[in-house]
């Protein structure tokens, strides 16, 4: 059974700087991995490189279950199956979130099973009260993570990316979002959360963690990796 992400040799630089030097990492279906790394080891560029962004020069693979991903337009990566929150959710004016979660679910492989999901996590994550409110405009940073975790839900990727979906919050929201993304835990899909700090992997049956310092991966491991970094720091793995 192939993987849910599985990244092989994946490379990526901008002109003559390489960022990243040789990705390996690979996210079964059913588990949630975290990627940690200290300011500029190359978290946000792995993101990009992997949803499609077009600054950067990249070579290596991506599987997406099974699918290579590497090449294809961004919306292709989506309909394979790949999904991204994002650190800082852009708020659309004039667009309600109902609208957004229709055209998702017209779109969807499977409208019938996506209007289902739609009812299904409206219902856990509480969501009714934002759905007539334009996506993101005036909401707090964990309202707008819970909607990204409702379009996760109705998206039903098989890959989740969750970049630093902690950035911004409180102690209070971040124990929130950890919690919604346990609750979306799916044997369907693999989550790979990036951050750059243990606290909300305090909140998660985190599965794997596997830390990032100048554009590879120097370790991975259990949950004791982020109980190590906390108390010594990147300096401990550099």
């Amino acid at each position: 059974m192939p993987n849910a992400l599985e990244i092989s040799n994946l490379t990526a630089s901008i002109g003559d700087l390489q960022i990243l030097k040789g990705i390996d990492l690979a996210v079964p279906f059913g588990e949630v991995h975290a990627l940690m790394g200290p300011n500029g080891s190359g978290k946000s560029t792995l993101t990009n490189a992997l949803m499609g962004h077009d600054a950067y020069d990249t070579s290596g693979s991506a599987l997406v279950g099974g699918v290579e991903v590497m090449g294809l337009p961004v919306h292709e990566r989506a309909r394979v199956g790949l999904f991204e929150a994002f650190q800082y959710p852009t708020e659309v004016a004039g667009v309600s979130l109902r609208d957004l979660i229709t055209e998702m679910i017209e779109v969807a492989p499977d409208p019938a099973a996506a209007s289902e999901r739609t009812t299904q996590a409206s219902g856990l994550l509480e969501m009714e009260r934002f759905m007539d409110r334009a996506v993101n405009v005036g909401l707090s940073g964990g309202e707008k993570k819970r909607s990204e975790m409702f379009q996760l839900a109705v998206a039903a990727p098989k890959a989740a990316i969750l970049d630093e979906i902690d950035s911004g919050l409180d102690i209070d929201a971040v124990r929130e979002v950890a919690e919604l993304v346990e609750a979306l835990r799916d044997p369907t899909f693999g989550v790979l959360v990036i951050t750059h700090y243990s606290r909300i992997l305090r909140y998660m049956n985190v599965d794997r963690i596997h830390v990032m310092v100048d554009g590879r991966i120097i370790e991975s491991g259990g949950p004791e990796i982020a109980e190590r970094l906390e108390s010594e720091g990147y300096a401990s793995v550099r």
